[in-house]
């Protein structure tokens, strides 16, 4: 009877513990939303030719970075105008990652 008691204790424990710990810090968000760029405008999309427009509404320099659909950083760029050479992008699917001051934004490129 006394082995009962014994594993039934254990299995207890067990769960009240299990319960306090974790493996992740849920106190934090997993991911820290955008702040947008107001007015964000690429084209043209798909882009067929070698450069791509990227305008907003404050129109100030931008960090553009262009990953494949692997995640793998294919381009990165400082812009201080509105064109961005793709010339060196084979057709697909790009993710591109904008900075605009504090601003940023993610969209989808497609380039043909």
């Amino acid at each position: 009877m006394k082995q009962h008691y014994f594993i039934g204790f254990l299995l207890v424990c067990f769960l009240l513990l299990s319960n306090t710990l974790t493996a992740q810090n849920t106190i934090t968000p997993a991911f820290y939303p955008e702040k947008p760029i107001e007015g964000l405008s690429i084209y043209p999309n798909p882009v067929t030719g070698t450069k791509v427009y990227i305008t907003s509404y404050n129109n100030s320099s931008k960090e553009v970075e262009v990953f494949n659909v692997l995640g793998k950083q294919v381009l990165s760029s400082f812009m201080t105008g509105k064109e961005l050479d793709v010339s060196e992008l084979t057709p697909g699917i790009y993710i591109l990652k904008i900075k605009e001051g504090t601003n940023q934004a993610t969209r989808k490129l497609i380039v043909r």
